[in-house]
């Protein structure tokens, strides 16, 4: 084995399978559960990430006031922008330290649960390789029990509920960040975006294990409760706050008490 399987692939797999022992023996529970805690460990640095992307959507009329006044000035808008990012604290080294320790995190979790789900002769052979042969609880446990809820967690979700979930769930967690923007090409882009990358995510999970699906679920669940800390609800409290009226305000509510109809 190469050291990424030893020092982080291995110990995932095992702790996934004895997770699923003391889970009801359902290895989805132990996905949702393993998804969480993972979540929690890094929820310092994805709260620092939160806030760098909140502070760079407040800066965003800043950046515009920039682009009028410097806009044929390329290079003094380039200082004017990298002073004002390092001002506001927007963009620092720390939302990148965020991204390189998930990245292998997510990719190990992701490979763990097409493994343990195995269910052919050759894939649970292959999955013999990466139990600990001390750890005796894990070998009775295999082949896992792979139903949880109306799921098969080792083939693709025929009834299209999991894709649109890991849907929905996606354009939440993406329309609570996006905030409206005065460029009519910057709009429809942003507009774009908010539905291709749900709709891609969800096109995928009809073709790969639904176990996937269900880790996708549930880590677009608990980001969506981490932003709503951060952002509110966001771009969100768009499709819920007033509608404008004739003139292009908001309506405000009557605070004048309703007339009962005369009695006749």
């Amino acid at each position: 084995m190469d050291p990424w399987e030893i020092v982080i692939l291995r110990p995932m797999i095992n702790v996934l399978i004895v997770g699923s022992k003391y889970l009801f023996n359902s290895p989805g529970l132990a996905i949702i559960i393993f998804t969480i805690l993972i979540r929690l460990i890094l929820y310092p640095l994805t709260k620092k990430q939160l806030i760098a992307q909140k502070k760079m959507q407040e800066m965003q009329p800043k950046l515009q006031e920039l682009q009028k006044k410097y806009g044929k000035d390329k290079q003094r808008m380039a200082q004017e922008q990298s002073a004002l990012l390092k001002e506001s604290g927007a963009m620092n080294l720390g939302c990148l330290v965020t991204q390189f320790i998930q990245m292998p995190i997510w990719i190990a979790l992701y490979q763990s649960i097409t493994r343990i789900l195995a269910t052919g002769p050759e894939e649970l052979l292959n999955l013999s390789r990466y139990l600990y042969p001390s750890w005796h609880i894990v070998f009775p446990m295999i082949p896992l029990n792979s139903y949880f809820l109306w799921l098969n967690l080792g083939l693709p979700d025929t009834s299209f509920i999991m894709p649109i979930l890991v849907f929905a769930t996606m354009w939440v967690q993406q329309k609570m960040v996006t905030q409206p923007s005065t460029d009519p090409q910057q709009q429809a882009q942003s507009q774009m975006m908010l539905i291709l990358m749900p709709a891609m995510f969800a096109i995928i999970t009809l073709s790969v294990p639904s176990g996937l699906a269900l880790y996708w679920f549930a880590g677009n669940v608990i980001t969506i409760i981490m932003q709503y800390f951060v952002f509110g609800w966001g771009g969100l409290s768009n499709l819920f706050g007033p509608k404008p009226d004739n003139k292009g305000k908001p309506s405000k509510p009557s605070t004048e008490p309703k007339k009962l109809p005369a009695a006749k």
